[in-house]
């Protein structure tokens, strides 16, 4: 962990102009300045960092960043827990551990192949801690979004939580990737529908919202989802990902907060054929790889290898367009 942390912060002072890192320079899912003494801390089994960085994004209302935190620490913990244990034991009440520990229940359960029933069990516990975060935080109604849609609740059910987790922040990205998701899910070929719900949302949000990037989530479900028409949206597939890199312009280049935005930008580029905009998009994410979107290729277990093959592939085709 503390290699990974003194590699990441020894790339973003090489890359003051960012050129393609080199295969070795990459780096899989690099925490930002703020996580990483967060994860740092916990290896050694220290809940501290991690309680003090979530609660300051709770009390900055920075929604988008507190649930991408809350994602990566649920994740650490699902392997190393004992920090968490120690802060759920010392704080039982706090909000943060609370959110952590119910997004770490989901995790486990997710990957089961009775996933839905599993799923079914820990929705009451997951909706009665979103209850007790208190009238602002759409994080944790996130977590029971995604719960319910594993467990595959009935529409009623997933628009009451949708109402909740909307009327707390009406842009917050991970309640709106978790209802397009869950759309794609109960809706299969519904690539229209979802569109349509990702235009609304990102024509409705700041010119900064991360939210602006949804249309770009939906385009990534269109190209992914068997037998897509993609002619049949082509139009809005572009459209999706001009806007998507409108706001990765927004962002310093290799920056770790937009790299996750910039992978998938890119994977949805070559995926529509546009490689001179891929290629550009490489450029800013610098050396910076997120396993999603990666590890959504059927049978993919390297992501990381998958975004090298891909770069290659990507500069292999400019470089033979250029002859």
């Amino acid at each position: 962990m503390l290699r990974a942390f003194l590699r990441a912060a020894a790339a973003r002072a090489r890359s003051r102009s960012p050129r393609p890192a080199p295969d070795d320079d990459v780096l899989l899912d690099a925490p930002d300045d703020r996580l990483a003494p967060a994860l740092v801390a916990a290896a050694r089994g220290e809940h501290g960092p991690a309680a003090g960085l979530l609660a300051g994004t709770r009390e900055h209302a920075e929604w988008d960043h507190r649930d991408r935190y809350a994602t990566r620490l649920a994740a650490f913990a699902r392997s190393r827990s004992e920090w968490l244990d120690a802060w759920r034991a010392t704080a039982p009440e706090d909000p943060d551990a609370l959110l952590v520990a119910a997004r770490l229940a989901v995790r486990r359960r997710w990957d089961s192949p009775a996933r839905a029933e599993l799923l079914r069990q820990v929705v009451p516990a997951v909706v009665a801690a979103a209850e007790a975060a208190g009238p602002v935080d759409p994080v944790p109604w996130r977590t029971a979004l995604d719960a319910a849609r594993g467990a595959g609740a009935a529409h009623p059910e997933f628009e009451r939580l949708w109402e909740q987790a909307v009327r707390r922040s009406p842009h917050h990205y991970g309640s709106h990737v978790s209802a397009l998701e869950y759309l794609a899910d109960t809706s299969p070929g519904a690539h229209g529908e979802c569109l349509d719900f990702a235009e609304t949302a990102a024509q409705d949000a700041p010119e900064d919202a991360l939210v602006r990037a949804l249309p770009l989530r939906a385009a990534f479900t269109c190209l992914t989802a068997p037998g897509t028409a993609v002619r049949a949206h082509r139009p809005r597939l572009d459209a999706a990902a001009d806007r998507a890199a409108a706001l990765s312009a927004a962002h310093p280049p290799a920056d770790p907060w937009a790299a996750e935005l910039r992978n998938l930008l890119v994977y949805v580029l070559v995926r529509l054929g546009r490689h001179q905009d891929a290629a550009e998009q490489l450029r800013l994410t610098g050396p910076y790889v997120t396993s999603f979107p990666w590890d959504r290729d059927a049978d993919e277990r390297d992501p990381l290898g998958r975004f090298l093959q891909v770069r290659a592939d990507v500069h292999a085709h400019l470089g033979a367009g250029a002859h």
